[in-house]
C-alpha cells in the first residue's frame, strides 16, 4: 500500500464497536455494519489530532480480527420521557490498522498565513499527529458510538497477519461512506456519500470523497461552515495576522 510523505498509521482496538447501518435505525434499534465506515475512522483520527487548517483523508483500513457480533438489550430514553426497549447489535473484540494522510483545507483561506512556522507547516502537524497517536489521542476515542471506547496506538501498516489473509474478496454492498461538510467543500449544504464497500484479504481501500459516485450522493439540508470567533472558540492574540484575517471575514 502506497504511503504519502505525511501519512500516519495506527492501530485501533476495542471491546465493542457500532458503525450503525442507517436502515436499521428507523425502528429505534441499531445494527452495526460489519466493517468501519470512512467517516467513523476520520472521526477517530480527528479525536487524536485535528485543526481546521487541514482535512484528514482515510486511505485504507485492515481488519485484523474475525468479524463477530453481539446483541444487547438496551433501554434508551424516549423523547416523550421514560425508557424504551431496543436491541443493539455490536461488533465484538475489534482491531483495525488504519492508514491516512492530511491535506490543507483550501476553503479556510484565512488560515493560510505564516506557512513556514504557523498553521500550514506540514512537518509540524505531521510530527504532532504522530506524537498524539503515541499518547493515545488528545480526546476520548470511540468506535462509532460513545459507549464503544477505543484505544489508539502506533503500528506499521501491513505488518501483522489479518484473520482474512488469503480470504479473497468480500462485497459488502452499498454502504454509508461519509459526509460532505460546507467547510470542506465550499458549498453551503450537507451532503451524504454512499459507496460500494469491498474487502480483499482483510484490506479495504477507501475511495477519496471527490472520487465517490455522484449518483450515490444525497443532499441532506442547507448548512453553513463554522466561523471562528476570538475568545469563544479560539484564543485571541493581539496583533496576530491570522486573527485579523478571521475578523475581516465577518
Amino acid at each position: 500500500m502506497d504511503k504519502k510523505r505525511n501519512s500516519v498509521e495506527f492501530k485501533i482496538t476495542g471491546r465493542y464497536a457500532m458503525f450503525a447501518d442507517p436502515v436499521t435505525r428507523v425502528g429505534g434499534e441499531k445494527f452495526s455494519y460489519q466493517i468501519p465506515t470512512y467517516q467513523a475512522l476520520k472521526g477517530i483520527l480527528e479525536s487524536v489530532y485535528w485543526k481546521p487548517t487541514f482535512i484528514w483523508y482515510i486511505d485504507a483500513v485492515r481488519v485484523m480480527k474475525k468479524i463477530q457480533t453481539e446483541s444487547k438489550g438496551i433501554k434508551p430514553i424516549k423523547m416523550s420521557g421514560g425508557n424504551d426497549l431496543a436491541f443493539y447489535t455490536y461488533l465484538r473484540d475489534v482491531e483495525y490498522q488504519v492508514l491516512a494522510h492530511f491535506e490543507w483545507n483550501e476553503h479556510r483561506r484565512n488560515l493560510e498565513g505564516d506557512r513556514d512556522e504557523g498553521d500550514r507547516n506540514e512537518h509540524k502537524h505531521h510530527n504532532i499527529a504522530k506524537r498524539s497517536i503515541k499518547k493515545g489521542g488528545r480526546r476520548d476515542v470511540f468506535l462509532g458510538t460513545r459507549e464503544c471506547q477505543g484505544y489508539v496506538e502506533p503500528c506499521v501498516f501491513d505488518e501483522g497477519e489479518s484473520f482474512y489473509k488469503d480470504y479473497g474478496e468480500l462485497d459488502f454492498g452499498v454502504q454509508f461512506h461519509g459526509y460532505d461538510y460546507p467547510d470542506e467543500t465550499g458549498n453551503d449544504e450537507l451532503v451524504v456519500r454512499l459507496w460500494r464497500a469491498k474487502m480483499k484479504d482483510g484490506l479495504i481501500k477507501f475511495l477519496m470523497p471527490k472520487d465517490c459516485d455522484p449518483s450515490l450522493r444525497r443532499f441532506i439540508r442547507k448548512m453553513t461552515a463554522k466561523k471562528f470567533e476570538p475568545n469563544r472558540n479560539f484564543s485571541f492574540i493581539e496583533n496576530d495576522p491570522t486573527v485579523a484575517d478571521l475578523l475581516s471575514e465577518e
